[in-house]
């Protein structure tokens, strides 16, 4: 029996695939990548991830026999069309139904951050931190704030598809308006977007998130540590907000945000302080497997 994982990893401009050898053993066999030449259309994409699976296919060998497929958005799970997707020609789109109908196989879908979070948890940064892990959570914190909830190995996407969508939880009116339609979420406080406005609104100057970080660091632009202290508290009181809810056993933070190391000290201890227990066991870290993850963990879409 063919134990091979098929994963794709469909992006604003690329469409990449990857063969892992067995869930047991995931190592890589194949990997390669398309543009998606995304301006074409919806249908033009589906026949490049077509053309992207039949090129992989030719080049080990063998056809899969099911694949999975991580997206932008998500798989409406009652109306099976995508939905909120920054890949807009994808959204109200039957992805799922169409691509296997044109590939001929079972199709897995989720979106990138709960591939992200499968991925890390079943070849990444888990595995060394606390590999029996129950429960994990991957967040993404870059342009906007997202998240993926893994459980037994499995993603929790819920009933609405939207499960680990902590980004657009209210968090503080000061975050102002979000594209969502809403007030004061989670994604207008700690993404890279919105951290920099704050400090826009300080200091009347608007600087890239890495200069403001430098900045911090060289401890002479009080604006600067206001920005970063006040990224801490509010990274804190999200975080803790989660983790009284779903009580993870690790926290990975990925995404451009997730690269301030200040996070990992003064934001760990905002998380704590905001946390329902005398004590912060849960582990809170860096992941290890970069752009990867997203290809591997719809890979794993369809382990038992």
């Amino acid at each position: 029996m063919n134990h091979q994982l098929w994963g794709l990893d469909l992006g604003g401009t690329k469409v990449e695939c990857v063969i892992l050898e067995s869930k047991d053993h995931p190592k890589v066999i194949a990997r390669e990548r398309l543009y998606t030449e995304k301006e074409k259309g919806y249908h033009h994409i589906l026949n490049r991830i077509k053309l992207l699976v039949d090129q992989v296919a030719a080049q080990v060998g063998n056809q899969p026999q099911r694949i999975g497929i991580g997206t932008p958005g998500t798989l409406d799970p009652l109306t099976q069309k995508l939905k909120n997707s920054n890949s807009t020609e994808l959204n109200g789109q039957p992805i799922k139904a169409d691509l296997e109908a044109l590939l001929g196989i079972p199709v897995a879908i989720a979106n990138d951050a709960n591939c992200f979070a499968l991925a890390e948890t079943r070849m990444g940064a888990v595995q060394e931190l606390k590999p029996n892990a129950e429960v994990v959570f991957g967040v993404i914190m870059g342009t906007g704030v997202g998240g993926g909830l893994v459980v037994n190995g499995k993603i929790i996407g819920g009933l609405h598809g939207i499960g680990g969508e902590w980004g657009h939880n209210f968090l503080d009116e000061s975050g102002g308006a979000c594209y969502c339609g809403r007030t004061g979420c989670v994604e207008t406080l700690i993404s890279g977007p919105g951290t920099e406005r704050y400090y826009e609104k300080l200091s009347g100057q608007h600087l890239p998130l890495k200069e403001v970080y430098q900045r911090y660091l060289g401890k002479n632009d009080p604006h600067a540590t206001q920005t970063i202290e006040h990224l801490c508290l509010m990274f804190g009181k999200g975080l803790a907000t989660l983790i009284n809810i779903i009580d993870p056993d690790v926290i990975l933070i990925g995404g451009g945000v997730g690269n301030i190391d200040v996070l990992y000290d003064e934001g760990v201890r905002q998380v704590e302080k905001y946390t329902f227990n005398n004590s912060l066991e849960t582990i809170i870290a860096r992941p290890k497997l970069g752009d990867s993850a997203g290809v591997f963990g719809a890979a794993f879409l369809h382990a038992n």
